[in-house]
């Protein structure tokens, strides 16, 4: 079974290589790299150049931004399984994508996801939040409960029968889609209680007040869009995150 991992990016020659090394250095040998890139001119294309051969797909060109890098990943993706990791973000170990693949090897599974930790923009090793996910329960979603996104993997024919990002969101694309796909997901979804993925802190959804906004703004059509509540699911999506700055990986 083949996993696709997508990886969009724009001006981050810095840490594209620890990216494209971490997927490199998994253990499952039956996946494929998609990088689609945004025409980036600080030097993240020559980082990938150098890379190329162990790339399946690499594309550069301008776009709309990180969700419309994502769906060009997509329609070019090849795996039955599709998961992303960011161009800042790390496996968490060698062996994440074999959990996961042996959890797909059900094929009464559609999802797999887990944990997830917010590492230091320069030492990786230093863990700032820990996003402990907990098992998935269908009313969860009406309380604001998420997966971490870059934990996430699911078989691509979801995407194919309920959509990809919609690009009307600017920030909270991921959170619309996540609703969309699990509330409509007829298969199985499994919870995988380990650190999946190190992310390093810094993303857009939380780089100032103004996106902070906009990002709550967003979730909540996300919420509306997808019969998933108001208010109320809005105000517990974001009092849940208090809990990560105090556990430890």
């Amino acid at each position: 079974m083949k996993i696709s991992v997508i990886t969009a990016t724009w001006n981050c020659a810095d840490t594209i290589g620890d990216c494209l090394a971490s997927v490199a250095g998994q253990s499952y040998p039956d996946r494929e790299h998609i990088v689609i890139d945004g025409a980036s001119p600080d030097g993240t294309l020559s980082v990938l150049e150098a890379h190329r051969a162990q790339l399946a797909v690499l594309v550069s060109e301008p776009d709309q931004g990180i969700y419309d890098a994502l769906n060009k990943g997509l329609s070019r993706a090849s795996g039955e399984v599709v998961g992303l990791l960011h161009a800042d973000d790390l496996y968490a170990d060698a062996d994440v994508l074999a959990r996961i693949a042996a959890a797909f090897a059900d094929p009464a599974v559609d999802a797999v996801y887990g944990d997830l930790v917010y590492v230091s923009q320069k030492n990786t090793d230093r863990v700032i939040r820990h996003w402990r996910s907990g098992e998935y329960r269908p009313a969860r979603l009406r309380r604001g409960w998420m997966p971490p996104h870059p934990t996430l993997y699911l078989r691509r024919s979801l995407y194919e029968r309920h959509g990809n990002f919609d690009l009307q969101y600017r920030i909270a694309a991921d959170y619309d889609l996540i609703l969309r796909l699990l509330s409509r997901i007829e298969g199985r979804i499994v919870y995988l209680p380990e650190v999946l993925v190190r992310m390093r802190l810094g993303g857009t959804s939380n780089r100032s007040l103004r996106h902070i906004l906009r990002k709550s703004s967003e979730d909540y059509r996300a919420l509306r869009a997808n019969r998933m509540g108001g208010l109320a699911a809005l105000a517990w999506k974001n009092l849940s995150k208090a809990p990560q700055f105090f556990r430890k990986a």
